[in-house]
């Protein structure tokens, strides 16, 4: 028997200028792309691990014309339809999730329905709010599956890298790094990670 092969998408969710949100989904990405090759180096039977695909969603993108359009809507639909998986990256605006990533998920339904969904959001207080919201409206208003692991809360660690974060500016963050910003969250980004990919292969 073959392994598994998955697609999953990373969406990053925020839309502002300046932004840090495409460094943080780079962050998470390339924590789990890590994570995936320490596995295969560590276990034996390496032959029945799954396999992935990564499509990296830019919600940003998505509004880079005017707005949707019909044909736009549909190309959304089929990207969505395709995948199994989804790693949702949000900011945290105002205790909430960015206008533009709810209105991304609310185009569609039965793309989304029944489908894991793992959670990672950030802000200066952490982003519990914005995770406690979006697992609302994923796992409670279209039915796709989100486990207790896989809700990850970052927070910056000083004002330091907040206000670096405001300004857009980089944050130096490094997926194989064991003393950077975040590297004590590494374990809870793969946490999430492995409990989701259980879902697919259960």
């Amino acid at each position: 028997m073959s392994p598994a092969h998955f697609r999953v998408g990373i969406i990053c969710g925020s839309t502002r200028t300046p932004r840090v949100g495409d460094q943080i989904t780079d962050f998470v990405l390339e924590t789990i792309k890590s994570h995936e090759k320490a596995k295969q180096k560590d276990t034996e039977e390496i032959q029945t691990n799954p396999s992935f695909e990564f499509d990296y969603i830019d919600i940003n993108d998505l509004y880079s014309a005017e707005d949707y359009t019909h044909e736009h809507t549909r190309a959304w639909s089929r990207r969505v339809s395709a995948l199994d998986a989804f790693v949702f990256v949000t900011a945290q605006y105002n205790w909430g999730i960015p206008a533009p990533l709810k209105n991304a998920i609310d185009f569609l339904f039965n793309e989304w329905k029944g489908k894991p969904a793992m959670i990672v959001s950030y802000g200066g207080h952490g982003g519990g709010k914005a995770a406690a919201a979006l697992k609302l409206c994923l796992a409670g208003g279209i039915d796709m599956r989100v486990g207790d692991r896989m809700v990850v809360s970052l927070s910056f660690p000083d004002r330091e890298v907040l206000y670096q974060a405001v300004r857009g500016e980089k944050l130096g963050l490094d997926a194989e790094s064991t003393t950077g910003v975040w590297s004590s969250e590494r374990g809870h980004i793969t946490g999430g990670w492995d409990e989701m990919i259980g879902m697919l292969r259960g």
